[in-house]
């Protein structure tokens, strides 16, 4: 979290710089592909993993102490919450620990503004999911989802 403060106070403009903090982030050299843009909040880091032309605007949290894996050319919009860790639902239980499982977004997604994904969220290559939807079921491949359900790309189609 250190390091993603020191993201965020750099100047927009300072490309080398973000991508120099952004590998330290992850642990590993990122993509040349991915746009990242700050401000932009994890908790780990080192449980993200990208593909390529993976653009993400800013104020997004990536809590990926479960893991989160983001496929090829998919853009996420502002404002977006995956978080992968969460705590037990009985009351009793609750202050024992955490409970976390990874979240997988395939490749060609869209994730609109102000979504959040919770743990364990499979979203399928070529679907879209519209602003300010919460996302706590997986969401199958070339589907539109929102806050009231989804629908497939083929029901869309107004010549079927």
């Amino acid at each position: 979290m250190d390091l993603t403060s020191r993201l965020n106070v750099l100047r927009h403009g300072d490309i080398d710089a973000r991508t120099a903090l952004l590998g330290e982030i992850l642990g590993r050299p990122v993509p040349g592909t991915l746009t990242i843009y700050p401000p932009f909040y994890c908790d780990f880091g080192l449980n993200l993993e990208f593909g390529d032309h993976v653009f993400v605007n800013q104020n997004c949290s990536f809590y990926d102490l479960g893991g989160i894996t983001i496929g090829d050319r998919t853009m996420i919009g502002p404002g977006v919450t995956l978080t992968t860790a969460g705590h037990p639902v009985q009351p009793a239980e609750r202050f024992d620990g955490i409970t976390v499982a990874p979240i997988v977004i395939g490749s060609d997604v869209w994730i609109g503004a102000n979504v959040t994904v919770t743990p364990g969220v499979r979203i399928g290559a070529g679907s879209v999911v519209a602003a300010g939807a919460v996302i706590a079921k997986d969401v199958p491949p070339n589907c539109v989802v929102s806050a009231g359900g989804y629908v497939t790309r083929r029901d869309l189609d107004p010549g079927r």
